[in-house]
């Protein structure tokens, strides 16, 4: 488990989120199964490049803001223990502090510099997009290659003109292009075929629900991680408050430890949610849970009528929505160069 997953699991102890919703149980249609099989191998290789760097880059990313509460602490802890006094027994330990402090110090400028010599965001962005733009990709191919007087180009710009002009990358230009013929063979008259139309359907559902589901539960875990570390900076603001009160009363190095380290932690707590993604995934998930729900329910609809292109308009729009929920995280996390860049 990748540290950045350790840290939110401790801060999530005793919270109980919903478990993972299963895959979907329909197949996709046979004329697919090229596509589907010839994408997999990309997709594959795409997600986990993504997974790689984007725990580098989250770990990172947490590790240097609790990195920085430590450097904090041990910064103080010679003068609550009392070491710094050159009649206490230890005074001559004194310096073991300032040196794990500087140990402390150096391994952050370490992990800063790696992040930035060996680019995890950039890497992390890159392949993330093209592990999204691959898994999508034979959905996208039944909706705009049938039909489609174009021999090259990238799909998903067939699908949504410029608007995803944001998303599109060599990899998956290179991707269509190569796919293009075998796919409109396949997928000849595919349309006009019931069989294919139903299992296209079946198969589109799962999929946009399987997202619906996965946002609701992220939606949960962002808003159940905020509340904890809230409630964790409440406490220890309280904490501190209740310090400084004491210290008026009782003079104690323990009572100044406590003032200085509590604030610190918190704020470095704040500042790794704050830079995160937490704040803007607890809200646009859930936007986009309840307009992927719509979706799903215009696509039965339209089933049920017998209305194709109702059916390939509305899975059309299913699928700029999560196109457009990635391109948008995208330029969320794009501009976050601090820490890591």
């Amino acid at each position: 488990m990748a540290f950045h997953h350790r840290i939110q699991s401790l801060l999530l102890t005793g919270v109980s989120l919903p478990p993972p919703a299963p895959m979907s149980a329909a197949k996709a249609p046979r004329a697919l199964g090229p596509l589907i099989a010839t994408v997999a191998a990309a997709h594959a290789d795409a997600n986990a490049r993504a997974i790689a760097a984007g725990d580098r880059y989250r770990s990172a990313f947490w590790a240097l803001y609790l990195l920085s509460a430590m450097a904090v602490l041990c910064a103080v802890m010679p003068l609550a223990l009392g070491w710094d006094g050159p009649a206490h027994a230890m005074h001559a330990w004194a310096g073991f502090w300032t040196v794990l402090e500087v140990l402390v110090i150096t391994v952050l400028g370490l992990v800063y510099w790696r992040g930035h010599h060996c680019n995890w965001q950039g890497q992390w962005l890159a392949s993330r997009t093209e592990a999204e733009l691959a898994w999508y990709l034979p959905l996208v191919g039944a909706l705009v290659v049938p039909g489609s007087d174009q021999t090259d180009g990238n799909w998903y710009a067939r699908l949504a003109g410029n608007t995803l002009h944001g998303v599109q990358g060599g990899a998956i230009d290179s991707l269509c292009q190569r796919l293009e013929a075998d796919t409109k063979s396949a997928l000849d008259g595919a349309w006009s075929d019931p069989v294919f139309v139903a299992q296209y359907v079946a198969w589109a559902m799962g999929q946009l629900n399987s997202q619906r589901q996965y946002h609701q539960r992220l939606a949960l875990r962002s808003e159940a991680l905020m509340h904890r570390i809230h409630t964790i900076n409440a406490s220890l603001f309280g904490m501190t408050l209740a310090g400084a009160l004491t210290h008026l009363l009782i003079h104690s190095m323990w009572l100044s430890l406590l003032t200085i380290f509590f604030p610190a932690l918190g704020a470095s707590l704040h500042g790794a949610l704050a830079q995160t993604e937490s704040y803007r995934l607890a809200a646009s998930s859930r936007r986009l849970a309840e307009d992927l729900d719509r979706t799903v329910a215009k696509v039965a609809a339209s089933l049920a009528r017998g209305d194709t292109q109702g059916i390939q308009r509305a899975i059309a729009d299913g699928l700029v929505l999560i196109l457009d929920e990635h391109r948008d995280w995208h330029m969320l996390v794009r501009p976050h160069h601090l820490p890591l860049g």
